[in-house]
């Protein structure tokens, strides 16, 4: 072993760490910073089920849990097993060229990492990256993936998830740009949104809530959920579930940029149905928060 190698061995995981912060400081040290995708979001609005992969140089892992921290944790936790094996079997393996950007071959910078380390200077929330569909026969396949940051979201699409992920990375650069009006990134995200703090809301949606039953037929929720959240100042995502449910319906996700995160969980006949009843769940959860004491 050569005398500048033993920095990039991989260390058990401190009583005071989390795998996810061990992995990063790993990361961090060999120029390849972890990127976590979220691959599938699944389960009922009581017993949500995510799935995550980490990517770390060449080094690619998955972990499953109840929330999206635990399957992020899980993953890391396997990513770091993996890289401690690796580094104990090549301790020849020489360092990656730290560029700043996850060690690219060229002299283009990774979006990827441009966008990584972006957040982490501003301390925003990372990048999150969900795999959102894959078409194609298998000798040609095309995948679909969303970038999401803070509340803003871009998709990209590639021949595999990394160059997907890539082209949704771009855009999300190229979004944060046009909103600062420079090519200089001067875009803040707005101020978060407590639940508790809708309890003293009096605006004039968020009152209608209250005081208006959730049981009118042919009710346009997903512009009433638009509308709401528009006022008191947080954002709606929709993510369609490909496994249709047991009965033959389709199924998605509306989650809500509020602190901490919502997620509720729709079904329909078609996929605009599935977001009509996600977005009422999601009505009746912000109604109960709204006017419980």
């Amino acid at each position: 072993m050569t005398e500048s190698q033993p920095a990039l061995a991989v260390q058990p995981v401190a009583a005071d760490k989390t795998p996810i912060q061990v992995l990063h400081e790993y990361g961090a040290k060999t120029g390849t910073l972890p990127v976590y995708v979220m691959e599938k979001a699944d389960g009922e609005a009581h017993q949500p089920f995510f799935v995550f992969s980490v990517t770390v140089g060449d080094v690619t892992c998955t972990g499953q849990g109840p929330s999206k921290k635990a399957a992020k944790h899980e993953a890391a936790e396997a990513a770091l097993k993996r890289l401690e094996l690796d580094t104990e079997n090549s301790p020849n393996t020489p360092k990656p060229e730290n560029n700043g950007y996850g060690g690219e071959t060229n002299d283009q910078p990774n979006p990827v990492g441009v966008l990584q380390e972006l957040a982490m200077q501003r301390a925003w929330r990372l990048p999150e990256y969900v795999v959102c569909l894959e078409a194609g026969p298998a000798h040609k396949k095309e995948f679909t993936v969303t970038c999401r940051l803070e509340t803003l979201s871009e998709t990209g699409t590639g021949s595999s998830k990394k160059n997907a992920k890539r082209v949704s990375a771009e855009k999300m650069l190229e979004k944060l740009q046009s909103l600062s009006g420079s090519p200089e990134i001067t875009w803040s995200p707005k101020p978060q949104v407590y639940l508790e703090s809708l309890r003293t809301s009096k605006l004039e949606k968020l009152a209608l809530l209250r005081r208006n039953p959730l049981s009118i037929p042919n009710t346009d929720y997903v512009q009433m959920m638009l509308e709401l959240s528009q006022e008191q100042g947080f954002e709606v995502t929709y993510f369609d579930i490909d496994e249709l449910t047991v009965n033959g319906q389709y199924q998605c996700l509306a989650e809500l940029s509020t602190t901490p995160i919502t997620v509720c969980h729709g079904t329909g006949i078609s996929c605009s149905n599935a977001h009509n009843d996600a977005a009422h769940s999601a009505l009746q959860y912000i109604k109960i928060m709204a006017t419980s004491k």
